[in-house]
């Protein structure tokens, strides 16, 4: 696949942009990190070439003094919020992301829970934490946060909030999801350890919108596509403009709390060391783009998906949705259309002519293959073995899989587990193939071309099921669909 990105650049340069950050606050930084500090599939798409641990290999080139700690919300964890990528709690993930830090040679300070007013699940968690030899500590809500600057920077305010001690001279704040008071927590420990007479500083680092690329560049428009649930809107930086004469992008939510912000910063500083939102960034995604065309086309891809992840939602509401009202809007600004993804028109067109719900995909080099549904097989899998021949160049009338392997799956399904479907999805001809691999040379060549599907762009003429949409998601194949479903039922799985 083209890329146009320079990974190895950017940890280079973005650590050494944080390095600097720390020693102009004395030697102690807070980093508020917003989005994905782990597994940032958004700008691995967005940024061909962008590794989704970019940012923790950037955090590694640091060294020794980095610790992590990770704050999520008492509400979020009362009310058991999902992370809808990953399908699991923001509270599981809090654990999910220690454990990926810790995998990685990084020190995780602890828990920081916010907002806590008592919230049984709150005690719940962190009764856990302690069990498992986890610190936690307790943050409480404001009234009028953030607006009331001389109640929250007083006693009655942070002052409440119990101090995590640190000790390295970079302390990342990062979250399991939006909304779970990095800031504030940042900001907290500035005026505890203002009181313990320790020199600190705070900064943000956000991957998107990128503040040295034009408002209207497809890298930034995919940024709002992927937050069109949260409405933010990406908008020139008035501040920074008037301060230095230069034009910048930020978003709305940052450019609104800069006055308040400006205000904590003079009330616990003395002075705001900060003229801008933007200033408060140490974004170096630009200077390390190494071809425009390249990321302008993956962007603009990037917010296709988006669009018809937002009808897909919309057909399962039985509704039109904020989110795809704002997604309408973005794809009609950035002027793309369904023709810019080749698969889209090939799944339609084959469907169109058997019939039948089909998929296409693209591979590296252009060509296109598609599969359709069958007696043994959804759309789902046939399009994969099909793709798998291609790349090997095995002959299409040649079975990768013998019927006396598909054929016990079936049986298996329908006698004993209690389907009415026989067909297999995509799990389930992975598994068949692998054991077809085991005597049959031709079935482990097609096995042998599975990392090569990475970065390819599938479409689907119907909503695939949530098993087939896991496989290939984990196959790291980027993937759309039309907003209906293959069967007319009133559920569906």
């Amino acid at each position: 696949m083209k890329t146009g990105f320079d990974n190895d650049k950017y940890i280079l340069i973005q650590s050494e942009r944080i390095k600097k950050r720390i020693s102009e606050f004395g030697g102690k930084l807070y980093l508020e990190f917003g989005g994905k500090l782990y597994d940032d599939f958004h700008a691995s798409r967005v940024l061909p070439g962008f590794e989704p641990d970019s940012k923790l290999r950037m955090l590694k080139a640091i060294g020794s003094d980095v610790e992590i700690l990770i704050a999520i919300c008492a509400d979020d964890i009362e009310k058991n919020k999902q992370r809808g990528d990953l399908g699991i709690s923001y509270a599981e993930d809090a654990l999910r992301l220690m454990d990926v830090f810790r995998s990685m040679g990084f020190y995780v300070g602890g828990v920081v829970i916010t907002q806590y007013c008592a919230q049984q699940g709150a005690d719940n968690f962190r009764k856990k934490l302690t069990g498992l030899g986890i610190k936690s500590y307790i943050h409480y809500p404001i009234k009028d946060y953030p607006h009331n600057v001389d109640d929250i920077v007083s006693e009655e305010g942070y002052g409440r909030n119990e101090y995590v001690p640190t000790t390295r001279p970079l302390v990342v704040v990062t979250a399991p999801g939006p909304g779970s008071g990095k800031m504030a927590t940042c900001l907290s420990q500035l005026y505890h350890d203002l009181k313990r007479g320790i020199s600190s500083g705070y900064a943000k680092f956000e991957t998107f919108p990128v503040w040295d690329l034009p408002l209207t560049h497809p890298v930034n428009q995919a940024y709002e596509a992927a937050t069109a649930d949260l409405n933010d809107v990406n908008m020139i930086d008035p501040y920074h403009l008037e301060a230095y004469g230069v034009t910048a992008v930020n978003y709305n939510r940052d450019v609104e709390i800069f006055p308040v912000m400006r205000a904590l910063f003079e009330r616990l500083l003395g002075k705001s060391p900060y003229m801008s939102p933007t200033d408060m960034g140490v974004n170096m995604i630009a200077s390390c783009i190494t071809d425009d065309e390249v990321c302008r086309e993956a962007s603009k891809r990037e917010i296709l998906r988006r669009f018809y992840s937002a009808q897909v939602e919309a057909k399962r509401k039985g509704e039109v949705t904020g989110t795809l009202r704002k997604m309408e809007i973005i794809i009609k600004k950035a002027g793309i259309t369904p023709e810019i993804c080749p698969a889209v028109g090939a799944a339609l067109l084959r469907e169109k002519t058997t019939g039948l719900a089909s998929a296409a995909l693209e591979l590296p080099d252009g060509r296109v293959v598609t599969g359709k549904t069958s007696s043994l097989l959804g759309c789902a899998a046939a399009l994969l073995l099909n793709c798998l021949k291609e790349l090997a160049g095995i002959p299409k009338e040649i079975k990768l899989i013998p019927s006396n392997v598909v054929e016990p799956i079936t049986d298996l399904k329908i006698n004993n587990l209690g389907h009415h479907n026989p067909r297999l999805h995509t799990d389930e001809i992975l598994v068949a193939l692998c054991v077809s691999a085991t005597t049959n040379p031709v079935a482990a060549l097609a096995q042998q071309q599975l990392s090569k599907l990475k970065g390819c762009d599938a479409h689907f003429s119907v909503i695939p099921s949530q098993v087939d949409e896991k496989i290939y998601k984990r196959l790291g194949i980027n993937l759309s669909c039309e907003p209906k479903y293959e069967l007319s039922k009133l559920y569906h799985k």
